[in-house]
């Protein structure tokens, strides 16, 4: 789990994660978001890495996202690096431009 703060207002972060996501998956190539879908201020997702799938929500606040994937035990082993660069992504999505 992970949760990333921003000063941007829930509408506006959901906004751009909603015309991000597609974009994230292309510029790192060993994560794939193959289905997304959104109630209200959560989405639910499902995502490939290394031939591995595997399931999370994101959870977008006034202030903060809460990001959580449950990971395949092929995929635990290389859990920091996933976390990080979803995490990571996800900032970049919400940084003010």
């Amino acid at each position: 789990m992970a949760t990333i703060p921003h000063s941007l207002g829930k509408d506006e972060a959901m906004r751009r994660l909603k015309s991000g996501l597609g974009s994230a998956s292309s510029s790192v190539p060993i994560l794939r978001i193959d289905e997304e879908t959104w109630a209200d201020n959560r989405l639910t997702f499902r995502l490939t890495a290394l031939g591995q799938t595997a399931e999370g929500t994101a959870d977008v606040e006034d202030d903060s996202v809460r990001i959580e994937v449950v990971l395949p035990w092929f995929l635990q082993k290389v859990a920091e690096m996933v976390q990080t660069t979803i995490a990571s992504r996800t900032q970049i999505l919400l940084e003010k431009k």
